[in-house]
């Protein structure tokens, strides 16, 4: 990031705020699959607990009114994100007062994924709001360096709610852990709190008139170029999705404690998705957006079946070395940062400024909706397949859904 950039205010309260949204969701995605698998839950429960990130699909509903209805005293996106700032804390305490002994029993299960669910309901509405103030704060040439700042900031919080969690909890106590968390969530809230937000633009209602709830998508979908671009939307990150679903609890299956996937998997993947995204917001602005989308597509796929080899050596040999975990885990994380950092670039640029918020979350919520439905499958496969066919298959997948791509480079050429 060149100097003036780093002095810009705009991008550390972006970061802040998408390292507050990563906090809770690398509970749900990082820390989860590990806990869960820890006290014995079957890979098929685990699998089906994808479903929990339906909000993240489904905020596009809600995301109209998120960029309609705001308090002009607090600003646009503020309106929004500082209560649902307060809601993460209020059910991480309530978390933190759960006995984790209870996910032996039906009941106690269904109690602590409800508070996962809601954890996920609040978090994606934040997004949708922090999604619009991006939006609307950073012009064309700033959204390479914008989108690796909300990876960077989506990967610490991932780091401390999904790695450093299952650090505390393995070698700590359960509440107090996630007393830590709530304190560090309440810590990187404060830079939006006193953050000035921009005033929106005032509009002449004689030449305004504010559109239909269902105008605001069809309008959207309308836009030139948009159909090829859904192919990819569509299909980019099934392959990936499907393959990350089964790492954590194959990882306990391997024989790694809890302290072990969070200090050392978790931590080294997400300092790799770091570094990824940073190389990547240099070389979007150099390759394109096409063939950045193409070639990192590629790597991700790579990535995937990396775990395969990481399988077979396991099922053959039973004594994997640490370090092939570690070094497979960051090489796999590392290509994802990158591809994200592409996809979202090109997500920006077909988000219209009056909609900013709306049209983000519609091409985000297209992602996880496709991306998710893989993730319920994933159980299942590893299940039944064995992990190391379930690599693969996972990474050809990658590569077949790389074809959309192509033909929305074949749509800007001509």
């Amino acid at each position: 990031m060149s100097n003036h950039l780093w002095a810009d205010k705009r991008f550390w309260v972006l970061l802040t705020l998408y390292m507050a949204q990563g906090l809770p969701t690398g509970i749900f995605s990082q820390g989860l699959p590990a806990i869960l698998r820890s006290y014995d839950v079957s890979l098929k429960v685990i699998g089906f607990t994808s479903l929990l990130a339906i909000p993240w699909a489904l905020k596009f509903l809600w995301a109209p009114y998120i960029d309609k209805y705001y308090s002009s005293r607090l600003g646009q996106s503020k309106s929004w994100i500082l209560p649902m700032q307060l809601l993460s804390m209020l059910l991480l305490l309530a978390i933190a007062f759960f006995d984790p002994h209870r996910l032996a029993t039906d009941q106690g299960l269904i109690y602590f994924l409800t508070l996962m669910f809601l954890l996920n309901l609040v978090a994606a509405t934040q997004d949708v709001a922090t999604d619009g103030l991006a939006v609307r704060n950073l012009n064309y040439a700033e959204r390479s360096w914008g989108n690796g700042v909300q990876v960077a900031g989506y990967r610490l919080g991932l780091i401390i709610g999904g790695g450093l969690l299952l650090y505390l909890v393995g070698v700590w106590q359960w509440q107090s852990a996630f007393f830590l968390l709530t304190a560090l969530l309440v810590l990187i809230t404060l830079p939006v709190v006193f953050y000035q937000e921009q005033a929106k633009p005032s509009i002449s209602k004689e030449n305004h008139t504010e559109p239909h709830y269902h105008q605001v998508f069809s309008s959207f979908m309308a836009q030139k170029g948009f159909k090829p671009w859904l192919g990819v939307l569509v299909t980019y990150k099934i392959g990936e999705s499907l393959g990350s679903a089964m790492v954590k609890p194959m990882f306990v299956d391997m024989g790694l404690k809890l302290e072990q996937i969070g200090l050392f998997v978790s931590v080294i993947g997400s300092v790799a998705t770091l570094l990824g995204a940073a190389l990547a917001g240099w070389w979007v602005k150099r390759l394109g957006r096409y063939l950045s989308l193409l070639y990192f597509g590629v790597a991700q796929a790579f990535g995937v079946a990396c775990y395969a080899y990481l399988s077979w050596q396991w099922q053959g040999h039973q004594n994997v070395v640490l370090w092939q975990i570690y070094a497979i885990n960051a090489i796999e994380h590392f290509v994802s940062g990158m591809a994200v950092v592409a996809l979202l670039a090109a997500v920006m640029d077909y988000a219209r400024h009056q909609h900013a918020g709306t049209d983000f979350t519609i091409q985000v919520s297209i992602l996880t909706i496709f991306g998710g439905s893989a993730s319920l499958a994933a159980g299942l496969l590893a299940h039944s397949l064995g992990y190391t066919a379930y690599y693969l298959i996972s990474a050809v997948i990658a590569l077949v859904c790389l074809w959309p791509v192509v033909l929305w480079g074949r749509w800007l050429k001509a």
